[in-house]
């Protein structure tokens, strides 16, 4: 234990590092060529056809890029990736040993980070000869789903009408035409409210592709890799959606919940710079796979039925006060009990969207690093990061009750997610 309170875990360099870098980005511009020098006139050669625009660069944002625009890496950092990229380089990973270097963030200057998050959400092997075997596996069971669940109801009937006739081709005209009339199923069109219509499951499900797509479209909306007018913007959005339309309906229990295209984003984004362009390629499948097994760990947190159970999110917010007591008393007393601060005002969001939405998008990376790297799972080392945010600011919370009369402070009758006091507001700005 350091200072008074602080726990030592919270005195790890990884709260003053500086923000890594993801790399240049995967569409760099050529390096300009040298001038030729003049030549004399001659007959003009048949133009070539222009080549199509290149696709738009990725930009990394500010804090990745140093005064001039390259990447800034301390010597530990440097030492660090050689050793990293030394474990990588090895037949059979040590996953044990990678997790141990990277518990401290990735220094991305090889680019590295896609291939370690997917080996850290089991995504690959550690034996790098089943590589190929997995990929191939999982991006064609990927290209399934996708075939089977994001078809147009129409289409789905009229292969059904196609199929009908088919099977009666071989009849006369007459049996043919009786047999068709008996055989008219009435449940394959829009109106029909049976459960197995397809056309019934599709306006069900109507409502939630629109909240997607809603939730799609607002996704980081300050980065032109998610936002924006751009091709290369909507084909990244089109992605996010896809992928999440395709979970929603692998598993009805959760379905979809606002809030899993924040948690989506990161992933997308690092495999869609992966320096490997096979890999771009399958960016959505390999996406769509990590996403299910980072979920695994928290989906619980989702699911509205087991709110009040003991792994829902309100068990969770409850382990996380008291981690807050265990590492310090005064400022969990302060809130818990003096103030009455009922912690979903400001962990809810935290824990649901992985701290997606607390940190500038390069720093976020950062931490993901370090909530994917611990062996005890992601979400013993989520809560002690919040627990950290907590820890971090105490003396501004333990002042910001003064600026408040006692009427204004916050009674056990607020309810998530309306902030109703003052207090909670200052509560929620100061982290």
């Amino acid at each position: 234990m350091g200072k008074k309170g602080v726990p030592e875990w919270l005195n790890s360099s990884l709260w003053s590092s500086k923000p890594y870098t993801d790399g240049p980005p995967i569409y760099a511009s050529e390096p300009a060529k040298p001038e030729s020098p003049p030549r004399q006139r001659s007959p003009q050669p048949p133009q070539p056809p222009q080549p199509p625009p290149s696709p738009p660069k990725l930009e990394p944002p500010a804090s990745f890029q140093g005064d001039h625009g390259s990447p800034k890496f301390s010597p530990e950092e440097i030492s660090r990736q050689s050793q990293i990229l030394s474990e990588l380089s090895k037949k059979v990973i040590n996953i044990g040993e990678l997790r141990r270097l990277v518990c401290q963030g990735i220094p991305d200057g090889a680019r590295i980070r896609p291939t370690i998050w997917k080996l850290l959400l089991q995504y690959l092997p550690n034996d790098r000869a089943f590589w190929p075997h997995e990929l191939e596996k999982k991006r064609s069971q990927y290209k399934s789903f996708k075939d089977e669940l994001l078809q147009n109801p129409s289409d789905i009937t009229r292969r059904m009408d196609e199929s009908a006739h088919v099977k009666h081709a071989v009849l006369n005209d007459e049996s043919r035409a009786l047999l068709q009339r008996s055989e008219i199923t009435h449940g394959e069109h829009p109106l029909s409210l049976g459960s197995t219509s397809v056309w019934n499951q599709f306006f069900q499900e109507a409502e939630i592709i629109e909240q997607i797509e809603r939730d799609v479209k607002r996704t980081h909306p300050e980065m032109q890799f998610f936002a924006g007018d751009s091709c290369f913007a909507k084909t990244n959005q089109e992605s996010l959606k896809r992928i999440l339309i395709v979970f929603a309906k692998l598993n009805p229990g959760i379905r979809y919940v606002q809030g899993m295209n924040e948690v989506l984003a990161p992933l997308f984004y690092v495999f869609r710079n992966d320096p490997e362009e096979n890999n771009v390629a399958h960016v959505e499948a390999d996406t769509f796979f990590c996403f299910v097994e980072l979920l695994s760990g928290f989906r619980d947190n989702f699911c509205k039925q087991l709110d009040n159970s003991v792994v829902g999110i309100r068990s969770t917010i409850t382990k996380l006060s008291l981690l807050l007591k265990k590492h310090d008393e005064e400022l969990w007393r302060h809130l818990d009990v003096t103030t009455k601060v009922n912690p979903h005002f400001y962990a809810f969001r935290w824990i649901t969207l992985l701290l997606s939405q607390e940190f500038e998008f390069s720093d976020c990376l950062s931490i993901w690093d370090t909530i994917l790297s611990d062996p005890e799972g992601p979400q013993e080392t989520l809560l002690r990061i919040c627990c950290a945010m907590l820890i971090l600011v105490r003396r501004r919370l333990l002042a910001a009750m003064l600026q408040f009369p006692n009427k204004d402070r916050p009674t056990t009758s607020c309810k998530f997610p309306l902030v109703c006091s003052n207090y909670c507001a200052v509560l929620i700005c100061l982290i």
